[in-house]
């Protein structure tokens, strides 16, 4: 399926919850800006390992990236992640979704 830039892939964001590391980080850089060395030495895992769970979610547009000299500081996108729970609330359970509120 080809996706705009502004569309949210909540397939891609489910598949990011399915991974603990990737979870960790995502709560590490939500409202911070870390670097992958922070994240690393807090995760105690390697810088690579880091990298790598980086690129899946920067794939997914759920981390936004700033370059800053030779660093690189991600923080999460909350937009991004408020954008896909309501996408899998409207496709997996619509009653609950705001628009199928019942007028009293």
């Amino acid at each position: 399926m080809n996706r705009s830039e502004n569309t949210p892939d909540p397939i891609a964001f489910v598949r990011a919850l399915a991974d603990n590391t990737r979870q960790e980080i995502m709560a590490m850089c939500c409202c911070e800006w870390r670097s992958v060395g922070e994240l690393a030495d807090s995760l105690d895992v390697t810088q690579p390992t880091v990298s790598h769970h980086l690129a899946f979610l920067r794939e997914a547009r759920l981390v936004i990236a700033r370059p800053e000299g030779r660093h690189t500081f991600y923080t999460l996108d909350q937009a991004q992640v408020a954008k896909c729970c309501g996408v899998l609330l409207v496709n997996y359970a619509p009653d609950l979704a705001p628009s199928a509120e019942k007028a009293t």
